[in-house]
């Protein structure tokens, strides 16, 4: 083995790992996004917040449900940790809806 090939193998191995960190953490965007969508369309509905947590509970494990209710609409943040090559990065998507005002 050359020492070319034994410095260049974990540098490789340090790209292939950040960008399937990176490809972790852009699915985890899509799911906090998605999940808070849902949220904000059941709380729009009138449904209690409880349901609206458990959904998102189920669809990003460890998500963090922050609602506002600014002017007719309801919006529903959510928020989850994901490591890149150990190191832990906020992740966050939001949405909102017309608020039936059940």
């Amino acid at each position: 083995m050359t020492a070319e090939l034994a410095v260049g193998l974990p540098v490789i191995v340090l790209v292939l790992g950040a960008c399937l960190g990176g490809l972790g953490v852009a699915t985890a965007q899509l799911r906090a996004h998605d999940a808070a969508a849902d949220a904000a369309r059941l709380l729009g509905r009138g449904e209690p917040l409880a349901r609206a947590e458990q959904l998102v509970a189920r669809t990003v494990p460890g998500g963090r449900v922050a609602v506002s209710r600014p002017d007719e609409l309801v919006c529903v943040t959510v928020a989850v940790e994901q490591r890149v090559l150990l190191v832990p990065m906020a992740v966050s998507g939001r949405s909102c809806a017309l608020d039936a005002g059940w």
